[in-house]
């Protein structure tokens, strides 16, 4: 493939929004096609991204004492109308299953857009006293909702087929905020297995999960200068309690409400990891969720081919035994075609190994995200290859932290604001009203995302909407 076809093959990635959906089905990601609106088909290569992924999360919420549970897709009407505040935030978005075969249903069934009013009615039979306190559940499953705005693959659909959410019970508000904390933590966590630096914020009140207290988020700086919410946390406080009847018998003998946190994680957190790691090659992935994490290129002469067919299945069987995802690609393309197509699928290193290599013991080792050629003893293969996994993804951490840093704006007037927002995330003083926060957002076109959980203040500022002094800071940010 000539140099030309190859810059053709993927658009720049400064031009973002071409950039994604063309890597999507050129790395067999997913594919649009299906014939339903907002609704995608995960390729194997994608979903074995996936996998590795929430393999990640399972490992970290099992770790700190969550367990995996599964609720069913259908909540009756009944049940999914008792919290009102919580169904005015997603009337507009439930599927709703009103017949089984020709016969009209007793009670309308919703497809769950999230799982509090399925799981709920369960926790009221589960718990009964302070001992069973606290509960830490959580399920990955697809849920549902009615998207108006205009879809688009891992970031806003119809069907989200790979839902982590996470929803625990406690003895008092306290213990509940403290999980909350924890939560952030954990989710942070996730993020920096993946290489994703995030922004921490507490959402505004009118912007805040229908039915909590208050939510914590985190979100990422996609290279367009949008932000991605990648995750959010809820403190529930004992409104879904009271309206669902969950209460403990506390040590003292008296029944009294529990209170909640609720948490999720979509494939959002793939979208932004392909966003923020890609290039104009294709995928850059860490090499923790790499499908395949090697591939092993032979050079082939006419002489000496055996040998290092040989040498190159000796070296897959080694890596293999050591947990590494190995690939030999002895195909007929010549070896540039072949670099091409395994960049394009974000395979963290590639080995080299030719007749040359063989007489010095060595194999060529090539870094996808920097492209950095050298050499790695045969004698000592896995140990290398293991170093170089461990140089890529710190790597890519720096880089992303960099790009990030980058992208964030201290501004005190809000026509800076209006400018740097289209660069990435600004931030500037906020008293704390609704009406300046919203008066805010109406002036630069673009709404508050969030209080930083670690505060940017800059001691005593001035509201830039009705001039009260004030020491925090908020982000602003388009959003997706």
């Amino acid at each position: 493939m000539a140099e030309s076809e190859k810059e053709a093959a993927l658009p720049p990635k400064e031009a973002f929004s071409d950039w994604y959906n063309e890597l999507l089905w050129m790395a067999e990601i997913m594919d649009v096609r299906y014939p339903v609106k907002g609704l995608y088909v995960w390729y194997p290569f994608g979903f074995a991204i996936r996998r590795n992924t929430y393999n990640i999360i399972r490992e970290i919420l099992d770790k700190s004492g969550h367990q995996e549970s599964l609720f069913p897709l259908l909540i009756p009407e009944n049940e999914f109308m008792k919290e009102a505040e919580h169904i005015k935030g997603f009337e507009d978005e439930v599927y709703w299953v009103t017949h089984g075969g020709k016969d009209p249903l007793d009670i309308p069934l919703a497809l769950r857009p999230t799982s509090e009013t399925a799981i709920y009615p369960m926790y009221k039979i589960w718990v009964r006293s302070h001992a069973d306190l606290p509960l830490k559940l959580y399920q990955i499953v697809n849920t549902f909702r009615y998207e108006t705005k205009h879809t688009r693959p891992l970031i806003r659909l119809r069907e989200i087929t790979s839902f982590k959410e996470a929803h625990t019970v406690h003895a008092t508000w306290e213990d509940a905020e403290a999980q909350v904390k924890e939560a952030i933590g954990l989710y942070t966590e996730i993020y920096l297995r993946l290489a994703v630096p995030v922004l921490r914020s507490r959402r505004p009140d009118w912007d805040k999960f229908p039915g909590a207290d208050y939510t914590d988020a985190l979100d990422a700086v996609m290279p367009d200068g949008k932000t991605l919410q990648i995750g959010t946390v809820h403190h529930l406080g004992n409104n879904f309690a009271k309206t669902f009847d969950i209460k403990y018998e506390s040590p003292d003998g008296e029944q009294r409400y529990a209170y909640q946190t609720c948490y999720g994680i979509s494939e959002r957190s793939i979208a932004a990891t392909i966003s923020i790691h890609g290039d104009d090659r294709g995928l850059v992935l860490p090499p923790e969720i790499a499908p395949v994490q090697v591939v092993i290129i032979p050079i082939i002469f006419k002489k000496g081919a055996e040998e290092v067919l040989a040498a190159c299945r000796d070296v897959q069987d080694r890596l293999r035994k050591s947990g590494i995802k190995v690939e030999i690609d002895a195909s007929d393309l010549r070896p540039g075609a072949k670099y091409y197509k395994w960049e394009m699928k974000g395979v963290p290193l590639r080995l080299e190994i030719g007749p040359r290599d063989l007489e010095n013991n060595v194999a060529v080792a090539v870094r996808r995200d920097t492209g950095e050629k050298d050499q790695i003893s045969l004698p000592d293969i896995e140990k290398g290859v293991i170093l170089k996994f461990e140089a890529i993804q710190k790597s890519l951490y720096e880089k992303a932290e960099s790009e990030l840093e980058r992208r964030i704006f201290d501004c005190s007037e809000l026509e800076e604001v209006k400018e740097k927002i289209q660069k990435g995330v600004a931030t500037i003083p906020w008293c704390g009203k609704r009406e300046c926060g919203l008066a805010m957002g109406d002036r630069v076109g673009a709404g508050i995302l969030g209080v930083p959980l670690t505060p940017r203040g800059k001691g005593k500022e001035k509201c830039p909407v009705c001039g009260a002094e004030t020491e925090t800071r908020v982000y602003i940010a388009r959003t997706y």
